[in-house]
């Protein structure tokens, strides 16, 4: 195993917890329920909710109830949210595998996933992954996009997630009119629920990783 992970672990206490830390924190604003989580960081599900349980007691994550499921999701009110998202915002990218670096777990939630996908200046996760339908959509992508790649890439979303995902892919002069004007669309993206996957030209603000306008 990789030995900057052995460490984190003896550090955190078990792989199953510092595996939840890089689910939550990189991917703030989405909510996951126990069979979920339990399938993305590949452990089993007594262990999953003893340490959620444990996340839960410090105040990391917070729950709530929707459609009968209990969902999970890092509290960004937490007074350590900065430095643990600094440590545990993204994956590990040592090369190792999938098992030591969550790999394919993590990956979908990156910008590397869409390498391949063109030249994106904008990458925007909302709906089924943020549990918000506001903005109609459920990923945006703004840019010069490969639409056969585009296509393929949500393809593997949509296994990953269970479900059909809708998508809308939009030339940067576009999105930087609609922003601006800010018609339907783009206003109920901004006060939607998502999270910021990429942003070049600062469509959301410099700082913009994650958010909920109010």
């Amino acid at each position: 195993m990789y030995e900057g992970n052995k460490m984190i672990e003896q550090l955190f206490g078990s792989k199953t917890r510092v595996k939840l830390l890089y689910l939550f924190y990189g991917n703030p604003n989405r909510s996951f329920f126990v069979r979920e989580i339990t399938r993305k960081v590949d452990e089993q599900i007594n262990s999953v909710r003893r340490e959620l349980a444990n996340l839960l007691s410090i105040g990391i994550i917070t729950s709530d109830t929707s459609n009968n499921k209990l969902y999970y999701e890092v509290n960004q009110k937490y007074e350590f949210y900065s430095p643990l998202s600094n440590m545990f915002g993204s994956a590990p990218t040592t090369g190792e595998s999938s098992e030591d670096t969550m790999g394919a777990t993590l990956e979908s939630a990156s910008q590397k996933y869409w390498t391949g996908a063109g030249n994106l200046e904008l990458i925007v996760y909302t709906g089924v992954f943020t549990r918000d339908e506001s903005a109609g959509v459920d990923i945006l992508l703004v840019g010069q996009a490969n639409k056969i790649a585009v296509a393929k890439l949500v393809e593997g979303l949509e296994k990953q997630e269970g479900k059909e995902l809708r998508y809308t892919i939009m030339a940067t002069d576009t999105a930087e009119y609609r922003s601006q004007i800010k018609d339907r669309f783009w206003s109920d993206l901004e006060k939607s629920k998502k999270q910021v996957i990429l942003d070049k030209r600062a469509f959301f603000g410099k700082s913009a990783k994650t958010t909920k306008e109010k």
